[in-house]
This record gives C-alpha cells, structure tokens and sequence, in this order.
C-alpha cells in the first residue's frame, strides 16, 4: 500500500468549504462525510480533510489556529503543466479564495498562490522534469 497523505484542515463553515475545494478541482467523498467532516480527495493518495473547529480540536491539546490571522501551514501541490497552475488559482479565486502575493515565474518553475475561505495558504507549482530528480 502506498503511503498516503492526509491534510486536516480547521473550517468555520463546512459546507463553504466542500463546495470551495469542489470548485477548486478537489472530489469529495461521501463515504468520508458527516456533520463534522468531509474527505476531499485530491489525487490517488492524497486527501484533504475538511473538519469543523470543534471536531478538530479533539485531535489536539493546542488551540486551534485562525489561519486568517497567522499561517500555520503552506500546504503545496504540483500540477502538470503552467497553464494546469494558472488554471487552479484562477478557479480557487472564483470560488471565494483570494489570490496570495507569492507568485513564481522563474526559468523550470511556475507557481501561484491562494487561500481558501478560512484563510489557509496553498500554492501550485509547475517544474520542468528532472528538476527535482523525476
């Protein structure tokens, strides 16, 4: 079995933040789905999920993080092409997200940055092959 990635995000609104990261590309999973959480898969084996503040704070004895206020984390996602980053960005705006200032388009890699409505921080970078030894 392939290790697999699972990102557990804090949201004030669930159902704003499923239909944000549907928007954005990502599939939710109605088997990884209640009142308190929604699985959105990403790619094979990376997922996102999506857990109320409450539920969330089960899983931890820190307070949670208002990722409006502070960046907690920079989560990064490749993407196939520089049109395919441009193109999740611009779909990730759409939905509600807001552009970030970090912005790359430099000789071998493209990247753009948004955050989601809760405020967390995502970038999608493009490299030429090979630059990161594939």
């Amino acid at each position: 079995m392939a290790t697999q990635i699972f990102v557990n995000l804090p949201v004030t609104d669930l159902e704003r933040s499923v239909a944000f990261y549907e928007a954005v590309g990502f599939t939710p999973d109605p088997n990884m789905r209640d009142e308190n959480a929604c699985g959105m898969r990403v790619g094979d084996d990376i997922w996102v999920m999506l857990l109320t503040h409450p539920f969330f704070g089960r899983f931890t004895d820190k307070p949670v993080a208002d990722a409006t206020a502070a960046t907690e984390v920079i989560t990064a996602l490749s993407a196939e092409s520089p049109e395919a980053v441009d193109a999740m960005a611009e779909r990730a705006v759409a939905a509600g997200g807001r552009p970030h200032a970090y912005a790359m388009d430099v000789p071998g890699m493209h990247g753009r940055a948004f955050t989601d409505p809760d405020g967390h921080q995502w970038e999608v970078l493009h490299t030429d092959p090979g630059m990161f030894g594939g």
